[in-house]
């Protein structure tokens, strides 16, 4: 029995592009949700959907009758934050589960946050704004104690007119030194050492040194911490390192948080107390290629840190500064440089079809992939969510389809310069290349990735939308000449393999 379950909504099994990577990671800020509301003397019981059949939620229902269902989504998991249709559908049936035992049921997440009046009308008691950790501890205590509901902060929920009744104020932020860590002890961790370990042969695990991002580029979604920051002490990290190898047997780290190595003298101070703790381990960060300084990189080095991946984004000047993205492609050549040198993989995140980006600014990107040679990439295409400023200058483009399905949907939902069809052949082909970089390749190998390349020049031409929008940014070319196609061609299926 349970005063309280908490879970979430992200089924792994219902990613397919994540299926195929197979890289679980326990729901960090679940646990961390989970963790505070122990804290504050209630029985908890986790449900983790992450790799357990989500109908298996309905045996948790009744093992432990609990009063209130919490689907409490973890705002470290980038794929959260992209809010997928997939998941959004569990998320309901959980609703729909709980109140048929006559549960009060909390949701908290970005796809809550900006579909509230939705998740409420599908059964849910209360939405949650915000870093809301320590308001739905306040909230279950009221529930449970019958407290004064409405005063509480940064709450969402419906009056019996079916109207929305929103309290303004926005909680507090929630300090890092009043967390307690994640309460890893509440789910099975053998079912992720196993999915690691039979398809990579190691195990990993996550952990966050930071929460929040203050830069501000204008496609990207912060409905949870907005642009505020913080970090925890160096040395706390660096304890959930020790507990993460010895108690857990964690052979590599990912590391979480949106953006890693922000304050130099931070990860100066991380890479010290690793060493005078002999506690080094391989792990990865998000990171931005401007950050990563001489003094920066070496301290990661120290601290065990295996790759970084970075916002990249673009090889286009022009379209990162349509992006407001505050980087120059530089800033991507240095990076990468240096990560090599210190024998860190360097690792790009790209997305195609922002408005303005035509066939020029496309082989910008390509050309500075090829002449920077990361060891892994991510592609996407622009995704519009709410509350971003590129949403707002795309919306009255957008159908009846505002989010993606799942991870590999890329489905481009405004008048991009180009079809799915173009997008999905250049990332196959751009994928392919960079992937035969990493080992030696047969000629076979080589004819599929000029294939590839065949596939993406032959569709440009025949998939362009004359109507692109480019957000007053007409100085950006939506096409050259076609001997400008051929040109690029000929160098992506013979020099690329010379170099």
């Amino acid at each position: 029995m349970a005063d309280i379950l908490i879970t979430h909504s992200y089924h792994l099994p219902y990613d397919r592009k994540q299926v195929r990577k197979m890289q679980p990671y326990p729901p960090l800020g679940t646990l961390y949700a989970a963790s505070v509301l122990r804290s504050f003397g209630f029985s908890v019981a986790v449900f983790d959907a992450m790799l357990q059949d989500p109908r298996i939620f309905r045996e948790f229902l009744r093992r432990h009758r609990p009063k209130v269902v919490v689907i409490y989504e973890d705002d470290f998991n980038f794929l959260s934050k992209m809010c997928l249709t997939r998941m959004r559908e569990v998320g309901y049936w959980m609703t729909e589960t709980a109140r048929s035992i006559g549960a009060t049921v909390i949701a908290h997440g970005s796809d809550a946050s900006d579909q509230t009046k939705d998740y409420l009308r599908q059964g849910v008691n209360y939405v949650l704004l915000g870093e809301a950790e320590l308001t739905l501890a306040e909230l279950c205590r009221a529930l449970l104690g019958n407290g004064n509901i409405m005063d509480i902060a940064g709450l969402v929920s419906l009056d019996a007119s079916g109207d929305e009744i929103r309290n303004t104020k926005l909680p507090k932020p929630t300090p890092w030194y009043a967390l307690p860590d994640p309460a890893r002890d509440l789910i099975d961790i053998s079912l992720y050492r196993t999915a690691w370990e039979k398809t990579h042969g190691y195990f990993s695990l996550n952990l966050v040194a930071s929460r929040g991002c203050p830069y501000r580029c204008n496609w990207c979604a912060k409905p949870i911490s907005g642009d505020r920051f913080h970090v925890r002490p160096a040395d706390a990290v660096v304890s959930e390192i020790v507990e993460l190898k010895n108690n857990y047997g964690a052979q590599h780290l990912w590391f979480s948080d949106d953006i890693f190595a922000l304050d130099h003298r931070w990860t100066t101070q991380f890479a010290s107390e690793v060493e005078k703790r002999a506690c080094a381990i391989p792990f990865k960060v998000q990171a931005r290629a401007d950050l990563m300084s001489d003094e920066t990189v070496d301290a990661l080095r120290r601290s065990g840190c295996f790759e970084v991946w970075m916002g990249v984004e673009s090889g286009s000047q022009a379209v990162l500064d349509a992006m407001e993205k505050g980087l120059k492609v530089e800033h991507a050549k240095d990076a990468a440089r240096r990560l090599k040198a210190a024998g860190i993989r360097a690792c790009y995140f790209l997305q195609f079809g922002y408005p303005g980006e035509g066939w020029k600014e496309i082989q910008q990107t390509v050309s500075l992939v090829r002449a920077t040679r990361p060891h892994d990439i991510g592609v996407s295409v622009s995704y519009p969510l709410p509350s971003t400023r590129f949403h707002a200058r795309v919306q009255t483009e957008l159908g009846r389809k505002r989010n993606w399905k799942d991870s590999d949907d890329l489905c481009v939902m405004f008048k991009a310069a180009y079809t799915d069809a173009f997008y999905h052949a250049l990332r196959d082909a751009l994928h392919a290349e960079v992937d035969s970089w990493q080992r030696a390749v047969l000629e076979t190998e080589r004819n599929q990735v000029a294939a590839l390349w065949q596939k993406v020049t032959k569709l440009e031409p025949l998939t362009r939308n004359a109507d692109a929008t480019t957000l007053g940014l007409e100085k950006l070319s939506a096409a050259p000449a076609r001997t400008s196609q051929l040109v690029l061609l000929q160098h992506l299926t013979h020099a690329a393999w010379e170099s």
